[in-house]
């Protein structure tokens, strides 16, 4: 497969318009490629990392890529993906989520070649008559015919007006940084073509667009920081590789083509393996040698047999020191540990997810002598060793 159909082609669900973008990229024109990302959460999972590659894959045909921030738009909150309205989210909230962005999109992209903003630079500057013209180029009936929004009006769920400005302000980046394409999952349609419909009357050519598959995330939903389902790309090796072996075996081919390198070919080679465990297993030492390198890679597969095949316990567990005065409940010691909230905790331990000293706690109660150290498993991957201090 030749670099642009590869680019055209994987992981790609819908090119506008694909006749008008092959003979561009054909023509050898350096285009300018855009992406943006809401810091609604601290960190880039490998769902949102899609985009990022197919960025990368511009970016070594020699296009200009562009990685746009949206500490502005995050402020409004796109309900592109949601079945209730995106509450605002504070200043401090998105300065607090976006403070290693570009840090993290850096283990993808080339930095020397990537061109980066943040959308507050020119949305906080536009007034209601700049607003008014733009939202003169739609009619509210195209805002209600998003499959999401017109499920919410016919269950009587309530719309914002400000829902309906956030698609005109994705569109406006467009406009601010001379996007020749746009790209991201297919949920952000509507957003795109906003971008492509403002564009002519700055006059600008209107964007091509290429959306992308959406991923599922660890428990076959929508990977999502809000379902807490997700593969953060920060994950450490361990972690990561686990969360891998843990996706259901329907989803082991989609992940190696939207969340690899890993050659199609090889893939389809990959896939012939008799035992899914055998697939998964390629599949989480080529995602997590992608952001921690082969080594590390490797290390964390053999962890991972050494845990699950032999049933020896993880060598570097984490240590945590309980403050004076906390009350050790089960779940708020395993919320307090791993970082999820107690109804999550408490979820978990319904699940008979929660082990303490190797033993299954099935209810929530004060856990006795924690002056001695105990060991907390959280699921299939996560232990802790915890005591007061």
């Amino acid at each position: 497969m030749n670099p642009i159909e590869e680019l055209l082609t994987r992981g790609v669900e819908e090119v506008i318009d694909k006749a008008h973008l092959e003979s561009l990229l054909k023509s050898k024109k350096k285009l300018r490629i855009k992406l943006g990302i809401d810091p609604t959460s601290p960190n880039i999972h490998i769902g949102r990392a899609v985009a990022l590659w197919k960025l990368r894959a511009f970016q070594e045909l020699g296009h200009q890529v562009i990685f746009i921030v949206g500490d502005f738009t995050g402020l409004i909150g796109d309900t592109a993906d949601k079945d209730s309205e995106r509450p605002m989210l504070s200043e401090v909230e998105i300065k607090t989520n976006l403070r290693t962005y570009f840090k993290q999109a850096f283990k993808i992209l080339d930095p020397k070649k990537t061109e980066t903003h943040y959308n507050s630079k020119w949305l906080k500057k536009l007034g209601f008559l700049e607003i008014g013209k733009m939202a003169n180029l739609f009619g509210l009936h195209e805002f209600e015919s998003r499959e999401n929004i017109a499920k919410r009006m016919k269950a009587g769920k309530r719309v914002s007006l400000r829902e309906l400005l956030y698609p005109i302000m994705q569109g406006y980046d467009s406009v601010a940084i001379k996007a020749d394409v746009e790209l991201g999952g297919t949920d952000q349609r509507f957003n795109f073509l906003a971008g492509r419909t403002i564009q002519p009357a700055y006059g600008q050519q209107g964007q091509d667009i290429i959306t992308l598959q959406l991923m599922e995330g660890t428990d076959g939903r929508k990977m999502s920081s809000s379902w807490g389902n997700v593969i953060n790309i920060t994950d450490e090796p361990n972690d990561m590789f686990g969360k891998v072996m843990s996706i259901t075996d329907e989803l082991i081919k989609k992940y190696f083509v939207l969340a690899t390198r890993v050659d199609i070919t090889e893939i389809d080679e990959i896939m012939k393996l008799p035992n899914p465990r055998d697939q998964k297993i390629i599949l989480a030492e080529k995602l997590t040698g992608l952001y921690h390198g082969d080594k590390k890679a490797a290390g964390a597969k053999e962890a991972f047999i050494s845990q699950f095949s032999k049933g020896e316990l993880p060598e570097d567990i984490e240590i945590k020191f309980l403050p004076s005065g906390f009350i050790p409940t089960v779940s708020v010691t395993t919320s307090f540990l791993v970082g999820i909230s107690k109804s999550e905790a408490k979820r978990l331990m319904d699940q008979g997810g929660l082990k303490i000293d190797s033993k299954v706690v099935k209810e929530d109660k004060i856990i006795e002598d924690i002056e001695k150290e105990h060991l907390l498993q959280a699921g299939k991957r996560r232990f802790f060793k915890f005591k007061r201090k």
